[in-house]
């Protein structure tokens, strides 16, 4: 994409997304009273602020406008909460059809620059640790055996070839007890930032504590299942304790990195669960077999009554798909610049479960097309 592609993308204020309904009112006397105001604004919208971005020439991903920040109350229509399975949600509350919930694919981004080789190392190295822990092994067990009747269930658990209902939660435990340490620090961090330079922060921090908030509906889904014992306990403090302060020092210092290890990190819990789902399908944990879904996941999710503990796990899976997709997205933006292009608009989610991310210049692009669905949702709505 042309630097004057992305400037002319960007010189357009990102007002919305497409999934939420707006009623605005762009009127010559709102004009006129932003206009006798501006003296108010953040130090971000002064005229000497943008002169200033101009004369470096530099390009950023989407701009200052009504919205930029996260939906207003005020902005937003009812919804049928209960009935509606599909709709939109102002809160990270994602909702999937069964055809979305399969379109996710285990997908790995290929480290590009020096940061994201370390980044990805550490995940590597991590994982090994981790696996070790919890004794899984990426076994796939052959199709010759599961013809077997019965399958020799307790026999490949014996061998370390196949983890049991109890493991499986230990291991999903202890992932998604520290799962949600990235999304707070990095939301807590851009906050103070905000405050600290009287700037706004361009929809960064709303998005990282969505994300922060849906791992530990991830913990607490599975907390109603089985409770851990004093040992699962002090691993995860221990490991929250060495977690949360180790990135937040790479926040502080480097939040490309620190949003590439995530990503990183998110590839391997798509490849865990995954491999969950597999196994389920094929017969493999035979005490999940038909579980009926907790109703916390299903008051979260907006599962059907009827869900099985099969479509939590695929859930599950297709959110940590999403942070894969987001985080890789927000590796690629200028972290001091840029505004967040998911702030009010999500990706589809054939490009969550099937892309790892996007470029810079798609995430512009991406802007550009919501901000053009918007104009003609209110043009339609103002005839």
């Amino acid at each position: 994409m042309s630097t004057l592609t992305i400037r002319t993308i960007m010189a357009r204020p990102m007002l919305s997304t497409s999934r939420i309904m707006c009623a605005r009112s762009f009127t010559s006397t709102r004009t006129l009273s932003q206009a006798t105001q501006l003296r108010h604004n953040s130090l971000s919208l002064q005229p000497r602020a943008r002169e200033a971005d101009e004369r470096r020439h530099e390009t950023t991903v989407g701009s200052e406008g009504k919205g930029v920040e996260g939906p207003h109350p005020k902005d937003q229509t009812s919804v049928n909460a209960l009935s509606d399975a599909t709709g939109p949600w102002t809160l990270f509350n994602p909702i999937y059809t069964d055809k979305e919930l399969n379109t996710v694919q285990v997908i790995e981004r290929t480290p590009v620059t020096a940061g994201d080789k370390v980044a990805k190392g550490i995940v590597k190295s991590l994982r090994r640790v981790f696996d070790v822990i919890t004794r899984y092994t990426p076994y796939e067990v052959p199709e010759s055996v599961l013809k077997q009747n019965p399958i020799p269930i307790a026999q490949l658990r014996a061998d370390g070839k196949l983890l049991s209902d109890h493991k499986w939660l230990f291991r999903i435990i202890l992932l998604e007890s520290v799962a949600g340490v990235p999304g707070m620090v990095g939301g807590t961090l851009r906050h103070l930032r905000s405050m600290r330079l009287l700037k706004r922060d361009g929809g960064w921090i709303h998005t990282l504590l969505e994300e922060a908030e849906n791992e530990r509906m991830h913990l607490l889904t599975f907390m109603t299942i089985a409770q851990p014992n004093w040992f699962t306990r002090a691993l995860v403090l221990a490991a929250q304790g060495v977690f949360y302060n180790a990135f937040f020092l790479t926040y502080l210092f480097s939040p490309k990195v620190a949003h590439r290890f995530v990503a990183a990190l998110e590839e391997e819990a798509v490849r865990t669960y995954t491999h969950c789902v597999k196994d389920m399908e094929s017969g493999l944990i035979p005490e999940w077999q038909d579980k009926p879904a907790p109703r916390i996941a299903i008051d979260y999710w907006r599962l059907p009554s009827d869900a099985k503990l099969i479509d939590v796990i695929k859930a599950v899976r297709a959110d940590e798909a999403t942070h894969r997709f987001v985080n890789h997205s927000l590796a690629n933006l200028d972290q001091k610049r840029d505004f967040n292009p998911f702030a009010l608009a999500e990706a589809s989610p054939e490009d969550r479960g099937l892309k790892w991310g996007y470029t810079r210049e798609e995430s512009a692009l991406f802007a550009q097309r919501q901000q053009q669905k918007l104009i003609e949702e209110s043009t339609q709505q103002t005839h």
